[in-house]
Formats: C-alpha cells, structure tokens, sequence
C-alpha cells in the first residue's frame, strides 16, 4: 500500500510540474488589454489535459486562458 502511495504521488508531482512548465512557456501578454494569457495549442489536447489545474490556478492567481492565439 505504501508503494502504491509513493507512486501516486510521484505520478501527480510530475503531473503538476509539467502544467507549471507549460504556463510559463506559454504566456503571452495581450496588447488589447495588458494582460497576461496562458495560450494553449487549438488542438485542445493540454488544455483538457490540464483543465482541473487551470480551473485552480485561474481563481487563486486571477490568471486568464485561451485557446488559440488571440485575433
């Protein structure tokens, strides 16, 4: 059982750390509003990926989200 811990946590710290990385590599800041956007690829894979952490991180951060570039 304790193994079995070990790998659940493992797994979700990975899980967790990739969302950060892909936050930081995607930020834009949109020049209509000065403001900063994580924008995720229009095949939606990482964004439903994600979703849970993105639902998170946009009430505790204020940070928006967009999928696709801006137009």
């Amino acid at each position: 059982m304790k193994k079995l811990a070990i790998i659940f946590v493992l797994i979700f710290s990975v899980y967790v750390l990739s969302y950060i990385l892909v936050r930081q590599t995607h930020q834009e800041i949109w020049e209509k509003d000065n403001q900063p956007y994580v924008i995720f690829p229009e095949n939606k894979f990482l964004y439903y990926l994600f979703r849970p952490l993105v639902l998170i991180d946009g009430k505790l951060t204020a940070m928006q989200f967009h999928i696709g570039q801006h137009r």
